[in-house]
C-alpha cells in the first residue's frame, strides 16, 4: 500500500526548519550570548539539526522506493525545497561557530597587543632599546597592516556567504585562497569554496573544492569539516558507498573532533 504525505505533515516538516532558520539567521542573536551560550546554541542547534536530517532521509528514502506513484512525484520540489534548508541550515552552523572562534581569537589578540605594549614601555628607558623597538614596531605594523587587509578579503567573502549569495561567497573565496596562499586563513577560504558550492547544490563541484583541500593543506584544522562536507556531498548525489567510506575515514583519523561526531551519526 502506497503511503501519501499530506499537507499537515509537509507542514509538520518545514515548522521546525522555518524555526531553526529564524534562530540562526537573526543579526541580533550574536549580541545576546557569551562564547559558552553561543557554544551551547550550536550543540543544541546539531542535535536537532540531525535529528531533523535523520527523519528527512528517512522520509526521502521512502519517497524514493515508491517512485512508480504520480503522487510521490508531484513531491519532489517540496523534497527539494526541504534539502535546501539542510543545505543553508549547515551553512549557517558553520558561519555561528566561525563568528565564535574570531571573537576569540580577537580577544586573545588584543590581550598580547596590551602586553607587548606594556612591556616596551617598561623597557623604553634606554634610548638605543626605544630606537630598536620602535624599528621593531614599524615592521610588525607593516606585517600587521597586510594580515588587516587581508582579513577584510576574508570577511568580505564571509558577508557574502551570511547573506546567501553562494555564487559570489565561491568565487570570493577563490580568489582569496589563489591570492593569499600561505595565508592562515587559505584552507579555511578552500572550505567554504566547497561549502558555498554544497549550499548551491553543485555538488560535483564541491567533492571537487573540499578534495582540493584535503590535498593542499592535509594538516589543517578544517580537514575533518571537509570530509563531513564530501560525505554529505558524495550522499546527495546518490553514491551512499563512498560517503559511508568517507565517514568511516572521519572517525577514524580524526577521532575526537566535531565532524567524528557528526560522522558517527550518520553512520549509524
Amino acid at each position: 500500500m502506497i503511503q501519501f504525505f499530506t499537507a499537515s505533515r509537509v507542514a509538520s516538516l518545514l515548522v521546525p526548519l522555518i524555526a531553526l532558520s529564524s534562530i540562526l539567521l537573526s543579526s541580533s542573536a550574536y549580541a545576546l550570548f557569551d562564547d559558552n551560550e553561543a557554544r551551547k546554541r550550536i550543540e543544541q542547534t546539531n542535535v536537532r539539526l540531525s535529528q531533523i536530517e535523520t527523519q528527512l532521509n528517512e522520509r526521502v528514502t521512502m519517497l524514493e522506493q515508491q517512485k512508480s506513484s504520480l503522487a510521490v512525484l508531484d513531491l519532489s520540489a517540496q523534497i527539494d525545497a526541504i534539502r535546501n534548508e539542510l543545505a543553508q541550515l549547515r551553512g549557517q552552523i558553520e558561519v555561528l561557530t566561525y563568528e565564535l572562534s574570531e571573537a576569540k581569537r580577537r580577544q586573545r589578540d588584543l590581550y598580547t597587543d596590551l602586553d607587548s605594549r606594556l612591556t616596551r614601555l617598561e623597557g623604553s628607558g634606554v634610548p638605543s632599546a626605544v630606537a630598536g623597538d620602535s624599528a621593531a614596531s614599524n615592521t610588525r605594523a607593516a606585517g600587521e597592516s597586510d594580515e588587516a587587509a587581508e582579513q577584510k578579503v576574508y570577511d568580505a567573502a564571509m558577508e557574502q556567504f551570511k547573506h546567501g549569495d553562494y555564487a559570489g561567497a565561491a568565487a570570493a573565496f577563490t580568489t582569496f585562497a589563489v591570492t593569499y596562499p600561505q595565508n592562515p586563513l587559505a584552507s579555511s577560504a578552500q572550505y567554504w569554496v566547497g561549502n558555498a558550492y554544497f549550499a548551491q547544490r553543485n555538488y560535483k563541484a564541491a567533492i571537487v573544492a573540499q578534495t582540493q583541500l584535503l590535498q593542499k593543506y592535509p594538516d589543517s584544522p578544517k580537514v575533518p569539516d571537509a570530509m563531513l562536507n564530501l560525505a554529505s556531498a558524495q550522499a546527495e548525489l546518490g553514491d551512499r558507498t563512498a560517503a559511508r567510506k568517507t565517514l568511516q575515514e572521519i572517525i577514524a583519523r580524526h577521532p575526537s573532533s566535531e565532524a567524528a561526531a557528526k560522522a558517527r551519526q550518520r553512520a549509524r
